[in-house]
């Protein structure tokens, strides 16, 4: 019986890795990202709060995207305002859109390859803290916002939806 156990650990471990479901993000996604200052606890609570107003305008203006070229030019058209929106928490700051590097992000058993992809970042201070960072478009942002505690695999699945519903 003490055999048995090592032996079923390495099939279902060997099992699972086999049959991993690999969930792909379009290459036209569009991501967000906020870098803040230091590493701080008010930095950090000052990324946290600049994110969530930032995100809160953007899902408004995402909602109307149909694919990721009509959200570009939503965000291009409304950078302005992004801008002064992140303006009432700091006047220290640099907002960009466009193509910039971002590292690999596991998040529910869903990885988020590294790479340069288009994306809004909003850069406080020295930018020299954590960050934090999502899809943009396809919408993954709210759903990440809205299952924070939500088991890994209705994540995925959550994921693959609104992926099939965007590229579809």
């Amino acid at each position: 019986m003490k055999k048995i156990i090592p032996i079923l650990f390495v099939f279902f471990l060997v099992y699972g890795y086999a049959n991993k479901e690999e969930i792909l993000i379009p290459s036209d996604a569009i991501r967000f990202r906020v870098i803040a200052n230091s590493d701080d606890k008010l930095d950090q609570e000052l990324k946290m709060e600049v994110k969530q107003a930032i995100e809160e305008e953007v899902n408004k203006l995402m909602v109307d995207a149909k694919n990721s070229e009509e959200a570009k030019l939503l965000i291009e058209n409304n950078l302005e305002k992004i801008e002064q929106i992140v303006n009432q928490y700091t006047k220290d700051n640099n907002v960009s859109f466009g193509i910039n590097y971002f590292p690999e992000k596991e998040y529910h058993g869903v990885t988020y390859p590294s790479g340069n992809y288009e994306s809004l970042v909003i850069t406080l201070g020295n930018g020299i803290g954590s960050n934090w960072w999502c899809v943009m478009f396809p919408p993954l942002c709210l759903l990440e916002a809205k299952n924070e505690n939500t088991e890994e695999i209705n994540y995925k699945l959550y994921v693959q939806e609104i992926i099939e519903k965007y590229t579809s």
